[in-house]
């Protein structure tokens, strides 16, 4: 069973209302009305707006050429020839190279008539601002991704807690069989919920709402910083004086992935193991000093989590682009629905 998307739905609605509308004017050639909108209805407002703006342009210029050349040269296929090696380099040049293929069907308009005047341009004009103003008007509404965006970060968080509690538990029970698949599982959702951010951000005229691509640039640094901890857990057991304070930190962090910026408290409590781990004997053995060293290593990285973390809150601070309620309002939804 094949699937319609919106764009699809919107692309057929706008070649059809487009060819519609040159149709009833009796405009010659009505039927390219409907390429150009298809032509123009893309992703995104902000690429609509910048392609029916290429496109409008190179149009008009494709438009003087071909009539300059047409007239010169007489409409043959030398002229097409020597209209195209002019054309193309001079749309490249002012960054309209998306107008290419429009202005080829009006430019070939021309070609087909054999002759210009003031009533053919005219025409042609007119179909490029219906395909164009068509597009526009069809790319007007395009679905908001925030509702995907929002459920991918609380996925994300759940995996990051799920992480921490595994790495506790572990180094208080050894191993425990963890298969470790949220790793997989939080780089795809990052890796996906970044360009659909991305994608958000060009949906909107008004305002850089840019705070989901730099939450996910921020998680996937993070991810990072777990995936480099991991083999040094595994080093670790209930043997390690230390081990079992490091465990119980990473358990308290992991119920506060959810939370507001909570940076600075889990800072102080790292440093507070950091002068604890500083102020043990000298290691007296090989062995000692590789544990004290993953200690160290482990200490670090967690530093360097808490400290992303920390910088993210600041900018969010700055920006305050996104209802932090809402976030809450969907996960608590969708607990709502795991209980029934």
């Amino acid at each position: 069973m094949f699937k319609i998307g919106y764009r699809t739905l919107k692309t057929a609605i706008g070649a059809g209302l487009a060819i519609l509308i040159a149709q009833t004017l009796q405009l010659d050639f009505y039927a390219s009305a409907g390429i150009i909108a298809i032509l123009c209805i893309t992703v995104t407002r902000r690429d609509s707006l910048r392609s029916s703006w290429e496109r409008i342009l190179a149009s008009l210029i494709g438009l003087l050429y071909a009539t300059v050349i047409f007239e010169l040269a007489g409409y043959h296929f030398l002229s097409i020839t020597i209209l195209l090696l002019l054309f193309i380099p001079t749309v490249v040049a002012i960054k309209a190279k998306k107008g290419v293929a429009t202005s080829a069907v009006i430019m070939f308009h021309l070609y087909t008539l054999g002759e210009v005047s003031a009533g053919i341009l005219i025409n042609e004009v007119l179909l490029i601002v219906i395909g164009v103003g068509v597009a526009l008007l069809m790319n007007w509404y395009m679905p908001s991704a925030e509702n995907e965006l929002v459920w991918d970060q609380v996925y994300i968080e759940e995996a990051f807690q799920t992480i921490w509690k595994e790495f506790a538990r572990y180094l208080k029970e050894g191993d425990t069989g963890w298969t470790g698949k949220e790793f997989t599982e939080a780089s795809n959702t990052i890796s996906h919920g970044k360009g659909k951010a991305l994608i958000n951000i060009d949906n909107h005229f008004l305002r850089e709402d840019d705070y989901f691509y730099h939450y996910f640039k921020m998680r996937e640094k993070q991810l990072e910083i777990l995936e480099r901890i991991l083999p040094f857990i595994s080093t670790l057991d209930d043997t390690v004086i230390q081990g079992e304070k490091i465990a119980d930190f990473m358990n308290e962090l992991s119920g506060a992935v959810y939370a507001g910026n909570t940076a600075n408290y889990f800072l102080t409590q790292l440093d507070d193991l950091r002068e604890e781990l500083q102020a043990m004997d000298l290691p007296e053995t090989r062995q000692e000093f590789e544990i004290r060293s993953s200690l160290f290593y482990i200490l670090h990285e967690l530093e360097q989590y808490l400290l992303m973390k920390k910088m993210f809150k600041a900018d969010l601070r700055r920006t305050q682009t996104v209802s932090v309620k809402k976030r809450y309002k969907v996960k608590r939804r969708g607990e709502n629905k795991k209980e029934e």
